[in-house]
């Protein structure tokens, strides 16, 4: 099991004794979390643990109650619209859903924020998101389609070479292969772990999906009752010795985690 003490680099991300609450739903609890430059961390969890929450919080999304979060070595909660889009600028993110602009073609959905928040001109925008769109084995044909004409697996590619388009630092996935079928779904795991060793990027992702766990995975985190309660190796986790993890890998309704009924 990895200790987030034994990190002797700045981590690039890094939570300490983060907290969130909703009124009386107190979803972090006192979050304590690194992440190494060039790691690839999947945060693991029953649903309504805090895997959304934290995701936001780091983001900048939502507002933490308490606590520090820091991107490589400066603190990142309540900073000024200005210095927050400096940070955002390391950022990549995949959504669950994809995201996509229905009323705008494949790369112009890739090319966003190079067209609105760079100001890179149309041509190269587009040259670019072209580029993206074949990293992700997407043929430049589908460069002027829109949304809608595409399926699902093609509108999770084109969501992931957004993603990538401006090369970040840092990418986010937040249920990468959610209402995708198995055989795409290993396709988009395979094409995540491609491109984050591509950049060279530091990889944070939440995901119910142990396929996708095992493909992304360089460390697993678990949070149970807003708390990480677990972490280790990718190659650790069937072997755990911890009941919470052990019950979540095997999707056992046994187990320590109560799951009610509805």
């Amino acid at each position: 099991m990895l200790d987030i003490t034994d990190l002797t680099e700045t981590p690039k991300i890094s939570l300490r004794d983060v907290r969130k609450s909703f009124g009386s739903n107190h979803v972090l609890q006192g979050v304590d979390l690194d992440l190494s430059p060039g790691r690839s961390l999947v945060v693991i969890g029953a649903s309504g643990t805090g895997k959304s929450v934290l995701l936001k919080c780091i983001l900048g999304l939502l507002q933490p109650d308490s606590g520090v979060i820091n991107v490589d070595g400066a603190p990142t909660t309540r900073l000024s619209t200005r210095k927050r889009s400096r940070v955002m600028k390391k950022f990549g993110m995949l959504f669950q859903g994809g995201a996509l602009f229905d009323s705008l073609t494949v790369w112009e959905n890739v090319a966003f924020r190079l067209l609105y928040a760079d100001g890179v001109n149309r041509t190269t925008a587009k040259e670019r998101a072209i580029a993206a769109l074949s990293q992700v084995n997407l043929d430049p044909n589908t460069a002027d389609l829109r949304p809608a004409e595409l399926s699902g697996g093609m509108q999770k590619r084109v969501g992931l070479a957004r993603a990538v388009v401006t090369k970040p630092e840092i990418l986010f996935f937040d249920e990468p292969t959610t209402g995708l079928d198995p055989i795409t779904a290993d396709v988009i795991n395979s094409l995540i772990r491609k491109q984050v060793s591509a950049l060279g990027a530091t990889a944070l992702s939440i995901t119910h999906d142990m396929l996708s766990v095992r493909k992304i995975a360089d460390e697993v985190a678990m949070i149970h009752e807003g708390k990480i309660i677990w972490r280790g190796a990718a190659d650790e986790i069937d072997d755990s010795g911890n009941p919470y993890v052990e019950q979540f890998v095997t999707g056992s309704e046994n187990g320590p985690i109560k799951v009610l009924a509805r």
